[in-house]
């Protein structure tokens, strides 16, 4: 086996041992968190991860420490272990809210506790109250994590720091949700739950980082091991592989690690029964290894040039997009944006799709070339006019986003753009050393394409070379899932939509069984030519006990992605029940600890805010790096290259882009005491509100058609007897909002577009039919009762 180590490149800002700005210094340490410990053991495609969090207090009272930290996207979170003194609480998952009042009771005794919440698929909150003066603090996580294949290749990553992202909206003049340095806004109404302090260059390294990883490839043919970032030092024994990091590294960017293998055509069935039901797990493999045939093919790629990508991040992302631009054959149509704060595209092209002619790929690969980063990343306007470019097209249709993620608000994303996406194949390509793995995931989930990440410019050429197989046709469409002598249980199949299948990716489908844990499963497809396609798989029994919680953690996803649609309570209560069930953490969840003795006076203990490192790469900023603003208003001019854009007039400093400036001589100070339950002072910029009031009638029309709606964009082709059945719904729900005072103005003019219906339509007819629905129906439900529930629940 051959090991390449590739060495870290240098810091732009080296530590400084004698500490840095404002650094606050006591006999003890200077902040909470001293020690970061990452176990790991690979086998085969999966890991089992154990996270030890130590936490000491450095102050001469009782410390309740807050800790805003990563994990993978994929991983399921499934115990929580606080260890203090001579004692061992081991956690309890429950219900987020009565968690959250569970901890807070335990404090306000004087009790020791903790609790681990998530606030989105890869960022996570710990706190840890009531530790006592010099006290130390142990808290391990452990989790289950799926190791993603493809081109003969499978990548372990553990992202190490939540970079600042960029957060839009309103502020909210609500008592904020979390202790972050963000304000809460109406696009993003926990941003102050995702955005820790940030440590300012030159701060002493304050966490002690340790990561070893055990490698089992479990008889799969692994043939080479490499560190894409972190040097580490290796060793093997007995066919299995101990790699360790070398002390000093800080928490700065994701640790990766590629494994190669033999490249191998496989199809396998992996059944998993419950030790305590007559149920259990499926898990279907299916990977090919052929090549698709080239189609004509409609492709919009769609760029990040906003502030975050400044630096070797534009220069990688410039360079991705002039490589997929030279792709693209003379048969292809394609458009080209470029957004911050405003969407461009080059001005000698014009904002349609253009024939991929060399005269208009050279066009385009120039406009390419003169970008540099600037401004905010309002990612939604962009990405929803590449949709409506593409809605018409009849060839492959193709969307590729280039960027690092870094924004916040990725649920108001996701449900304004899910509908949108049928038939849109989104491939998103993330370029960062911390990049936003979990949103990039979500969105090419959602367009059932493949995201590609990007943490070195030396990684640049592999990485495009596995988008260019991706953007080209899949090898097979239309898939389906027949099972054979096996009771697959309803509604439990993840992904849900089952997409295509791509040569050297992996299909990996898993679900729910009744009974004996016996039969096959049989994927079913189109080619490119049109020809039937299968692949049929007989189940072999394994005692994994892992399967279960991997299954639980996607269908999790799959379920919180459809909630962000409908809000209704039904998906609501599914959510909690699975994760309660499987004893995985999501975000409806929390595991919280106890310890039943009291070691404090009880009342409100000095609260501290972990500060983080800045993602290696980026520059420092000129203030708290919390956001890179709000939404410039219309007509603005623009900043100059590589700044952020400057508030709008009047907004508060706190809502645009953090705290106040940092003074000189000052630094971000990690303590603080403001209590996250004290209502502040009234805000200068009025909360949005709600542009209709909110009925009964108003409610059960817009869950009934959120259902329609999810019918609609799940269905396999256009169908014209659905149509139908929502005409019916909406002649008799139509008046009857109209007469509650409901302005009705959108839903009438579907009504009359789906008279259409009551006669006999040809399919592009059907299909421009089924597209109209789709928006208006997006377009109404995303306009959700006010007594819906967010994932963050507050306590009351």
């Amino acid at each position: 086996m051959t090991v390449h180590i590739s060495p870290l490149p240098d810091s732009a800002t080296p530590p400084d041992p004698e500490g840095g700005l404002g650094a606050l210094a006591t006999d003890r340490g200077n902040l909470p968190l001293d020690s970061v410990d990452i176990k790991a053991s690979i086998t085969g495609l999966a890991a089992g991860i154990e996270l030890t969090q130590g936490f000491r207090n450095p102050f001469d009272v009782p410390l309740e420490a807050t800790y805003i930290f990563p994990l993978p996207d994929r991983a399921a979170v499934t115990a929580l272990r606080m260890e203090a003194a001579d004692r061992v609480v081991e956690g309890v998952l429950k219900e987020r809210e009565q968690a959250r009042r569970d901890y807070d009771a335990a404090i306000a005794a004087g009790r020791r506790a903790a609790i681990a919440e998530e606030d989105r698929p890869d960022v996570f909150t710990m706190r840890v109250g009531n530790i006592l003066p010099g006290e130390h603090v142990t808290i391990r996580l452990t989790l289950n994590q799926p190791l993603p294949y493809e081109d003969d290749q499978a990548t372990f990553r553990f992202p190490l720091v939540v970079a600042p992202r960029y957060i839009p909206g309103t502020p909210l003049d609500e008592p904020p949700a979390g202790d972050g340095v963000a304000s809460d806004t109406d696009a993003v109404p926990d941003a102050s739950r995702i955005s820790p302090p940030v440590l300012l260059p030159g701060f002493p390294n304050p966490v002690r980082l340790s990561i070893s990883v055990d490698v089992d490839p479990a008889g799969l043919p692994l043939t080479e091991i490499r560190s894409a970032l972190h040097v580490v030092a290796e060793e093997s024994e007995g066919g299995r592989t101990a790699i360790r990091l070398r002390p000093g590294e800080r928490l700065d960017r994701d640790f990766l690690l590629r494994l190669s293998y033999t490249p191998q055509e496989t199809a396998s069935l992996t059944l998993v029964p419950d030790d305590d039901s007559d149920e259990g797990t499926f898990t279907l493999t299916v990977l090919s290894t052929g090549r698709h045939r080239p189609r004509p093919r409609d492709v919009v790629l769609v760029l990040d040039r906003s502030g975050s990508m400044h630096g070797w991040k534009m220069v990688a992302a410039r360079r991705a997009a002039a490589r997929i631009v030279d792709t693209l054959r003379s048969a292809d149509n394609f458009a080209v944006l470029a957004f911050d704060n405003v969407v461009e595209h080059p001005p000698n092209l014009g904002p349609g799709l253009l024939p991929g002619t060399d005269r208009n790929r050279f066009r385009a690969v120039e406009f390419l070339a003169g970008l540099e980063a600037r401004g905010g990343t309002e990612v939604i306007g962009p990405l929803t006019n590449a949709c409506d470019l593409l809605r018409d097209s009849e060839s492959d249709r193709v969307l590729i986003l280039i960027t690092d993620g870094q924004i916040a608000n990725e649920d108001q994303i996701l449900a304004h753009l899910g509908p949108r996406l049928r038939g849109i194949r989104v491939h998103t390509v993330g370029i960062d050393q911390a990049v936003n793995a979990g949103f990039l995931q979500r969105l090419a989930h959602a367009g059932q394409g493949h995201c590609e990440l990007v943490e070195s410019e030396r990684r640049l050429d592999e990485a495009m070379e596995h988008i260019h197989h991706r953007v080209g046709a899949p090898l097979v469409t239309d898939l389906r899932l027949v099972p054979d002598g096996l009771s697959v249980i309803p509604d439990t199949v993840t992904p849900s939509r089952l997409g295509a299948l791509y040569p050297g990716v992996p299909l990996v489908i898993s679900g729910r069984f009744q009974g004996p844990p016996r039969g096959s499963l049989t994927v079913h497809g189109v080619t490119p030519e049109g020809a039937a396609w299968q692949q049929r798989s007989t189940g072999a029994v394994s005692t994994d006990s892992a399967v279960a919680s991997l299954w639980a953690r996607a269908h999790l996803r799959d379920l919180e992605d459809r909630y962000l649609v409908s809000g209704t309570a039904d998906i609501e209560r599914q959510i909690v029940d699975t994760s309660l069930r499987f004893g995985v953490l999501c975000r409806f969840t929390a595991f919280v600890a106890v310890d039943g003795r009291v070691v404090a006076e009880g009342g409100a203990p000095h609260q501290v805010v972990q500060p983080v490192e800045l993602p290696a790469g980026w520059s420092a900023p000129a203030a708290p790096m919390a956001a890179y603003g709000a939404a410039m208003p219309a007509g603005a001019p623009l900043p100059p290259a590589g700044a952020p854009p400057a508030a709008p007039a009047g907004a508060p400093p706190a809502a645009y882009g953090g705290p106040p400036p940092v003074a000189p001589g000052s630094a971000y100070l990690p303590a603080k005491t403001r209590s996250r339950r004290a209502k502040p002072a009234p805000n200068p910029v009025p909360r949005r509100r709600a542009a209709r009031t909110n009925t009964p009638e108003l409610d059960e029309t817009r869950e009934r058609l959120a259902d329609y709606l999810r019918r609609l964009t799940s269905a396999p082709n256009a169908d014209q007897a659905l149509l139908a059945d929502l005409l019916t719904f909406l002649e008799t729900a139509v008046p009857r909002l109209a007469a509650a005072g409901t302005d009705v103005g959108a839903l009438s003019a579907l009504l009359t577009d789906l008279q259409a219906v009551r006669t006999p339509l040809d399919a592009s007819g059907l299909q421009r039919l089924w597209s109209r629905t789709i928006t208006a129906l997006t377009d109404f439900t995303a306009q959700k009762p006010r007594s819906k529930r967010p994932f963050w629940k507050r306590t009351p």
